[in-house]
């Protein structure tokens, strides 16, 4: 169970305090509601772009990472579909630099021609090196778009084409920071050996004077329900097939997220997991297999990919992958098999709140979700979930119509 204290600020920002002696270190989490998704379909990857532009300086602070490291401190960010995260860990008795830093910059960014162009590139050569030219990289972007039509999970993170972010203007930046980036579109969240009021008082100090901003309400399209399997065949120079399938499915808020949870966890988490043991133990069809659910905060895919051995071909380890899926969805599992994810599920819960980032990234997004409490009921969701939520959830999931399959080949 862990203890929070929350506390929203007059212009909308929310701070969320969690204190834990066992460390001398704070962790600082400023999590924004805004992610690939809000995006324009031409203008894709500026959530990304984000992340790197906001470490590039303040007209107060030119260097943000300077006075982290000057008081012992280390930071990172990271962007997905749905969010951006930015964090700093500190000794608790420099907390207040990390304050002074995060409200500082959701305050303005010191936008140059200079500052875009170093960060663009940066990126570019990103999109390069994880997507273009790297094996197997390029499916993310192949996949989304085979799977959705209209919903702007069409694209990863990075973007769906890199000509959008070479084209990106400094105006076409300076739109995206003041429509997303303010105290009334954020959680703050904060955990370590720091009183709550004492995080609070900084809040006000210096986030407080902070003006909210006009956030549109998000207007999604609603991605349509697919109605018939689809089928993507590529060849890239890469060493051995890989089959991908997709598989629409629910949000992370939907009640049903944690039957998914546990059903991808059946099939593949861990050596005696079902999809390892027949498609890799005693078929030998696979030099490896996975399946996860991507809980995103619109409704998401559930995923099983694997590599295929040599001389088995495309069609015999899909049918394969099926046969499984079928199984699980017509019986569903044993008692002793879904007891024994869930303890797993429930170990991993206790182990990741064991560190103080983790609470306070972990404490950011339930709140921002809608309720920082959801980080204590987790377990008990997870406990309720039956053999016969599993298998409904399979049946519904697995349907024939709900596939869209990637076949990913090596050049002939």
């Amino acid at each position: 169970m862990i203890e929070y204290f929350k506390y929203t600020l007059s212009n909308g920002l929310r701070v969320v305090v969690h204190t834990d002696k066992t460390t001398p270190m704070v962790a600082v989490n400023l999590l924004y509601d805004v992610g690939a998704r809000d995006e324009a379909p031409d203008k894709t990857g500026f959530a990304h772009l984000f992340e790197h532009l906001m470490f590039g300086g303040t007209r107060n602070i030119p260097s943000y990472d300077t006075p982290v490291q000057n008081v012992g401190g280390e930071n990172n960010a990271w962007t997905s579909n749905d969010f951006t995260n930015y964090y700093v860990t500190l000794p608790a008795t420099n907390l207040e630099t990390a304050f002074w830093l995060e409200a500082d910059r959701m305050n303005e960014l010191d936008f140059s021609e200079k500052s875009l162009e170093v960060q663009r590139k940066v990126v570019i050569e990103e999109f390069k090196q994880r997507y273009l030219n790297q094996p197997y990289g390029d499916i993310p972007l192949l996949i989304r778009d085979l799977a959705y039509k209209v919903h702007p999970y069409k694209w990863p993170t990075i973007g769906k084409d890199i000509k959008h972010i070479e084209q990106a203007t400094l105006e076409d930046v300076k739109e995206f920071f003041y429509r997303h980036y303010a105290p009334n579109n954020a959680v703050l969240s904060v955990s370590g050996n720091v009183q709550p009021q004492e995080a609070f008082r900084l809040a006000e100090k210096w986030f407080g004077s902070l003006k909210p901003r006009q956030i549109q309400e998000r207007k999604l399209p609603l991605e349509p329900v697919q109605t018939e399997a689809r089928h993507l065949t590529v060849e890239r120079d890469v060493p051995a097939p890989m089959i991908h399938m997709v598989f629409h499915n629910g949000s992370r808020t939907d009640q049903d997220f944690y039957a998914n949870d546990l059903l991808s966890d059946i099939l593949s988490n861990g050596p005696s997991a079902r999809l390892f043991q027949s498609l890799i133990k005693e078929q030998r069809l696979f030099s490896d297999v996975n399946a996860y659910i991507a809980g995103d905060r619109d409704p998401g895919l559930f995923t099983v990919t694997g590599r295929l051995m040599p001389e088995v071909s495309m069609e015999n380890a899909e049918n394969a992958i099926l046969r499984e899926l079928n199984i699980l969805a017509n019986e569903g599992p044993g008692d002793y098999e879904l007891q024994k994810v869930k303890n797993k599920i429930e170990s991993n819960l206790v182990f990741g709140e064991i560190h103080y980032l983790n609470k306070a990234m972990n404490l950011a997004q339930f709140e921002l979700l809608g309720d920082a409490e959801e980080i204590n009921r987790e377990p008990e969701h997870y406990r309720a979930v039956t053999v016969g939520d599993v298998k409904t959830v399979a049946q519904k999931v697995f349907a024939p119509e709900n596939c869209s399959t990637l076949y990913y080949l090596p050049k002939k």
